[in-house]
């Protein structure tokens, strides 16, 4: 039998699953995993491995997910990259998909069987009262269009948003912030991330529709923001995953006036003054080299939220890091 893996931001893909067992009774080799606000990408690949494993060796994975470019889709991603040749993943998951799913495995034996199948039950799904609103176009908002491209008029590139975020292109930016600026492009500047081809495809793949993703070593981005003639009416969103990066850019060229700071991980040596940064000695000169360049920073993970200071978050980050030192 097909294992079947729920993954979801929050407690949605538990939910869901006994919502599923209600109408379709219990179920045998099926795990709900969900990404918490206090964990990072290495805990909820953690969560999924052990999802996996609980099923016999044999089975072929499907993955049911609730969002395209989310930190559970990028990390089921990662894995189904080794067993492309049997496993899948569906994302947009909703209760018909679930039921669906459940029904179709009880005489499908393959996971990309299931995938393909299950698509026309999800979209049936979605329904809307009065029936005349889901017979007229003028229902589609504005924002959620992807921006129009015209690459290649002359101009330069214009910059949407800069953040610093060590998960990159993940939920919170495929979503919200995505809607919110509307980009044409969205630019990862990474050497490291440049390097990796496994990293690199599986952030192409986690683009938003109608946007592109692209990864670049620094100083290929310098040379693209110095490019006048490419790039008129491209709107880029850059993502750096250090801060270090985004002050070579800077340094280099990239005329960026402010960064969103969104999250950085936690790791050794490193101290948390708030729930999703963390620093070292060398993060918190560089933000003061970045504000010496005249650089903004604008301290929220979503356009909802309310801006942190940074100043002060670098002070107590200090504080902490000199107690640790005594």
């Amino acid at each position: 039998m097909v294992g079947i893996v729920i993954a979801s931001h929050g407690k949605f893909a538990e939910g869901i699953m006994q919502s599923g067992s209600m109408i379709f009774g219990e179920q045998e080799k099926v795990q709900a995993v969900t990404f918490m606000p206090s964990e990072g990408p290495d805990d909820l690949r953690a969560h999924l491995e052990d999802a996996v494993a609980s099923f016999d060796n044999d089975d072929e994975v499907l993955f049911l997910i609730d969002l395209w470019g989310g930190s559970p889709f990028n990390q089921a991603n990662a894995l189904f990259e080794e067993h492309k040749d049997k496993w899948a993943i569906v994302t947009g998951l909703n209760l018909p998909m679930l039921i669906e799913a459940y029904s179709a495995r009880m005489s499908m034996d393959s996971a990309q069987e299931i995938a393909q199948h299950i698509l026309g039950e999800a979209k049936g799904g979605v329904k809307v009262r009065p029936e005349a609103l889901g017979e007229s176009e003028t229902t589609e908002s504005k924002a959620t269009k992807p921006a129009v491209s015209n690459a290649g008029a002359p101009g330069k590139l214009e910059y949407v948003l800069a953040r610093i975020d060590s998960r990159l292109l993940h939920g919170q930016v495929a979503t919200s912030w995505t809607k919110t600026t509307n980009p044409t492009r969205i630019i990862v500047v990474s050497d490291a991330v440049a390097q990796d081809d496994l990293r690199t495809n599986l952030i192409k793949q986690a683009a938003p529709v109608g946007v592109k993703a692209h990864v670049v070593p620094i100083k290929q981005m310098i040379k693209l923001a110095q490019d006048d003639q490419h790039f008129g009416g491209q709107r880029a969103m850059l993502l750096f995953e250090t801060p270090q990066d985004a002050l070579r850019a800077i340094e280099g060229g990239v005329p960026l006036k402010t960064l969103n700071v969104g999250s950085m991980a936690h790791s050794t040596g490193k101290v948390q003054p708030n729930k999703v940064l963390a620093f070292d000695q060398n993060d918190i000169d560089t933000f003061k080299k970045l504000k010496d360049l005249g650089v903004q920073f604008d301290v929220r993970k979503v356009p909802a939220d309310s801006q942190d200071n940074m100043d002060n978050i670098l002070s107590k980050a200090q504080n902490e890091l000199n107690r640790s030192k005594n």
